[in-house]
């Protein structure tokens, strides 16, 4: 019991001796002293602090070969305490204050993926993803024959899809509350601005139903064009994908708007 006091006191006694020892460091004029002592800090992961003594640094040592490596490193403080707002506010600046050194690529891709990073779940306000499509798309232009490129295309693949994904829930909500008219037109647009989208084969199975409910609750001069809608959009998942399983559970109501516009 005793030993443990006495290992107790020495480590309270260190650090409190550690702290004080940092403090003086801040108050003092030895930037060379800070400057180790923050390289030191950032290596040794202890970031709160080190972004402390490289914000004392920056004006000191602005447009020096030291002002470069605190930028970067007050990025990357930022960054490893997930702060990515500020992250990406200091590597966007260093990109830009050192656009012609080894670390500027790196930088503006950071910038870019920080705001990745920061993209919202599907139902919230999509801003940042936005926005983190614009970064990675100026780093594509900006440095083409980058190695990140790739990397940058699939975030970018990423972002879209969950763009795409907060429309297609919009759309389903829609329909859900029977909201036909939206629903359909949230559908189209969504085939319009992703061509390529692997739900095709869900919308077009969801806009036979909605098209078909749509008739059947409209107005008799506008119910045939929502059923030959609905035998459209039956004929587009038929093409899509001729092996759908969707295609036979729809049939009935594929022949039930066929005959509607016979008669």
């Amino acid at each position: 019991m005793k030993k443990h006091l006495i290992l107790a006191f020495v480590f309270i006694s260190f650090l409190f001796g550690s702290c004080s020892k940092y403090q003086k460091l801040l108050k003092s004029t030895d930037n060379d002293l800070k400057y180790e002592t923050a390289m030191d800090l950032f290596e040794k992961k202890d970031y709160n602090r080190a972004l402390e003594l490289f914000d004392l640094l920056q004006s000191v040592y602005r447009g020096t070969a030291r002002g470069e490596e605190i930028g970067f490193n007050m990025a990357y403080c930022y960054y490893y305490q997930k702060d990515y707002t500020l992250a990406a506010y200091y590597f966007k600046r260093h990109a830009q204050t050192y656009p012609n050194t080894p670390r500027a690529e790196e930088a503006l891709f950071m910038n870019a993926y920080c705001y990745y990073l920061d993209s919202p779940r599907p139902s919230l306000d999509q801003a940042n993803t936005h926005l983190a499509i614009k970064e990675l798309q100026e780093f594509i232009n900006t440095y083409p024959r980058s190695e990140r490129v790739a990397k940058s295309n699939e975030l970018i693949d990423n972002l879209r899809d969950k763009l795409e994904l907060k429309d297609y829930n919009i759309a389903m909500l829609y329909y859900r509350m029977r909201d036909y008219q939206a629903a359909i037109t949230t559908f189209q647009n969504i085939l319009k601005k992703y061509p390529d989208t692997k739900r095709a084969e869900d919308i077009y199975a969801t806009m036979v139903l909605a098209y078909f409910e749509y008739a059947e609750r409209s107005i008799p001069s506008r119910q045939q064009e929502r059923y030959a809608a609905s035998v459209e959009a039956f004929n587009n998942l038929r093409i899509h994908n001729p092996e759908s399983p969707k295609l036979k559970s729809l049939e009935s109501v594929y022949n039930r708007s066929r005959n509607k516009i016979v008669n």
